[in-house]
């Protein structure tokens, strides 16, 4: 089937081609700063989207959530949790990578993520199949975060499409829910056997 050059796909990471957090690394960091699971997950989180959007930097990050947990944010311990963090949301689903990358025979394939600047530049020196993608838009680097419309507004620039060009894969329901609100059609991923089926009669229509 030839390659669709008007239609996109633009894949979400984690939840989709990527795994969730690795199991035990929200633990491990909690045992790190000396404190308990419930505390360190909702200063965790809580501290998170900033980062996400590239308004804090990793050091940053990590000193507002030591602070808040009332632990000194000393350099050593600020890098060892940064590293610890990276490598809990560096696994990815095989069999959608070798998907995805097939799928760019039939048409074009973009990525948007909410991640940090940090862990973007980790995943892309570790997933060498990214940069093969027509273009890759990680929420630390373009200084917006999903579900902000202008995450989405980017890639509509970056690709030199219309919205409606776009279709939109993520696991979270406001994430489709705020692209299909600028104009893409969206998909609430289930798996990719589903995913397929609906691609295949997308790239039809």
């Amino acid at each position: 089937m030839p390659t669709d050059h008007h239609r996109v796909v633009l894949f979400d990471l984690f939840g989709v081609i990527a795994r969730h957090q690795r199991p035990g690394a929200l633990e491990k960091m909690a045992a790190r700063c000396h404190t308990s699971l419930d505390a360190f997950t909702t200063t965790y989180w809580t501290h998170r989207p900033p980062y996400d959007a590239g308004e804090r930097t990793a050091s940053g990050y990590w000193t507002d959530v030591l602070r808040s947990l009332s632990r000194p944010a000393d350099a050593d311990t600020i890098e060892e949790l940064r590293l610890t963090d990276i490598d809990s949301w560096s696994r990815v689903d095989d069999r959608m990578v070798t998907y995805v990358r097939d799928l760019r025979e039939r048409a074009r394939v973009a990525l948007l993520s909410n991640i940090p600047a940090d862990h973007a530049e980790a995943f892309l020196a570790a997933q060498p199949w990214l940069h093969d993608l027509d273009h890759v838009a990680f929420s630390g680097r373009i200084r917006a975060a999903k579900p902000d419309p202008a995450a989405f507004r980017h890639c509509v620039t970056a690709l030199c499409a219309a919205p409606a060009d776009f279709l939109f894969v993520d696991d979270r329901e406001e994430n489709v829910h705020a692209a299909r609100a600028v104009g893409m059609h969206g998909h609430l991923f289930h798996g990719q056997d589903e995913l397929a089926a609906v691609l295949d009669a997308w790239l039809l229509g």
